[in-house]
């Protein structure tokens, strides 16, 4: 049977524990430099949790606009997390 102290499964916890936070607030930079309208939609549908259907009517703009933005972001954001994976940091 595996025992592991306490102290040491706290300690591996924080170190995870700031990492993510580290990645996050990272990630929301990436996000906040995405031009206006990817940024809104992106926002709206994976933060916000609302649908395109939703988003047009809040934004007067079609869906298939809401879903062109929210594709567009996605692609620079992977780019962008690529990019920087690559040379080993993040902005």
């Amino acid at each position: 049977m595996l025992e592991v102290g306490i102290d040491e499964v706290n300690d591996s916890y924080n170190s995870y524990d700031q990492s993510l936070d580290f990645e996050s607030d990272e990630l929301m930079k990436l996000i906040q430099s995405l031009p206006n309208g990817y940024r809104t939609v992106f926002n709206l549908y994976a933060i916000e949790g609302y649908n395109h259907n939703e988003i047009a009517e809040m934004l007067g703009i079609s869906e298939g606009t809401s879903k062109s933005q929210l594709s567009r972001a996605r692609a620079i954001l992977q780019e962008q997390l690529t990019k920087n994976e690559r040379y080993g940091y993040i902005v």
